[in-house]
């Protein structure tokens, strides 16, 4: 039996005060677009609890229901705004709909055992909610940002034909500048070198660092370990200052003595800098990894002659190779979105596109800058997509969730 069946929540103390709550932040935020919040969230929640009242007096039409949510509030924004406020309309319409049928059917105890007290409950949802609240802030700036990358204008603004979803107001001429000048080629380029390089020294250093602090015979083990993730907790300023004055004299004696040209020890230097940056990230996933391991297959290899380096890589490997593809995934991104360190550390032959976006944004404004950024956004969910695939099968492979 659940909770949805058992009981139904009341509709004036519990399901109205509720929805008269969620549908009033919807209204505060809409009316602060036009310099009304506290009317816009006084004519929300009004909305909410007409909203709840219709869903319980029409339990069984639901579908029907929602739908009439959803088309009056998209005429309202498009009677009171514009085709871009009728979208939102229609969003918040679904959202709210949805809401008042999860209240009014007492579908938010589906979820919980049954044994749980109405406090458990509350929290337990709360809890989503609240989680769900954290993502919706932490992914929102980025829509505008992406959307602004099709604008038909060079500034940084929504234009009326944008907002109502008019074919003249977008273009893709902002992609086509990025990829067709070297102003942003250039610097694409050098971040393509710099990255995979650095990326490949912190997966060997932090996968060998990760497996030799997993032996519970190291000595300062704990120690070692806080030194070797200590670039990702001190301030990143601090490290590209060190990291200045640490990497300015190897690379004039690099000139000096070796004979390198500026330009490669340039690269040299911001490459060791981005690698040290991403060596915290691969101990970290690497050793998570390890904390499942079987050793008693190491061991039972050795018993049958193998050398350490055969069963590191036909036995261990393996096992661990999504948590040492995972970690090199972060620190991948980690130096292709870095440009502190390279302000610090490199010169103009090594500016990579981070870099060029800082300068674009402090020199000339640029629509390209956002172009910029949504191809990078679209690269980190990719790579982050891949993060999460690598982690379920490490996951399986250890016997820690269903195949």
């Amino acid at each position: 039996m659940t909770l949805s069946t058992a009981i139904r929540p009341d509709l004036y103390r519990f399901t109205m005060p509720l929805m008269a709550a969620f549908a009033a932040m919807f209204g505060f935020v809409g009316g602060n677009m036009v310099a009304q919040p506290w009317l816009g969230a006084l004519i929300g929640a009004i909305a909410g609890c007409l909203i709840a009242w219709i869903a319980e007096t029409n339990m069984d039409r639901r579908t029907a229901v929602r739908w009439a949510t959803i088309a009056v509030l998209a005429l309202a924004g498009l009677v009171f705004g514009n085709l871009g406020t009728a979208v939102s309309g229609a969003l918040i319409g679904a959202v709210l709909s949805w809401a008042a049928y999860w209240l009014a059917r007492g579908d938010y105890g589906t979820s919980v055992p049954i044994y749980y007290t109405p406090a458990q409950t509350l929290w337990h949802n709360a809890f989503k909610f609240i989680c769900g609240l954290i993502f919706f802030f932490l992914i929102a700036p980025l829509v505008p940002v992406m959307w602004l990358s099709f604008n038909a204008e060079d500034f940084f603004t929504f234009t009326p034909e944008m907002l109502n979803f008019q074919a003249e107001g977008y273009s893709l001429k902002h992609y086509r500048n990025f990829l067709g000048t070297d102003e942003w080629m250039v610097p694409l380029k050098n971040s393509l070198i710099i990255a995979p390089i650095a990326t490949i020294i912190s997966v060997s250093l932090g996968t060998l660092a990760a497996i030799g602090l997993s032996q519970s015979h190291v000595p300062g083990r704990q120690a070692i370990m806080a030194i070797l993730i200590s670039p990702m907790i001190v301030p990143l300023i601090i490290s590209a200052t060190g990291m200045f004055f640490f990497y300015a004299p190897l690379g004039n004696w690099l000139e000096a003595n070796l004979g390198l040209s500026q330009t490669f020890v340039g690269f040299v230097k911001v490459i060791l800098a981005h690698a040290v940056l991403g060596i915290p990230f691969v101990i970290i996933t690497v050793t998570a990894t390890l904390v499942g391991f079987d050793r008693s297959l190491t061991r039972a290899a050795a018993s049958m002659g193998s050398d350490p380096v055969r069963t590191f890589f036909r036995v261990q490997m393996p096992l661990i190779l999504p948590g040492v593809i995972s970690g090199g995934l972060f620190a991948f991104i980690t130096s292709f979105d870095e440009v502190v360190v390279v302000l610090f550390v490199g010169s103009a032959q090594q500016q990579t596109l981070p870099w060029q976006m800082f300068t674009g944004l402090r020199e000339q404004i640029s629509p390209t800058i956002l172009a910029a950024a949504t191809i990078l956004v679209g690269i980190s969910i990719l790579l982050l997509t891949t993060v999460e695939l690598l982690r379920r099968r490490s996951e399986r492979l250890r016997g820690l969730s269903p195949a």
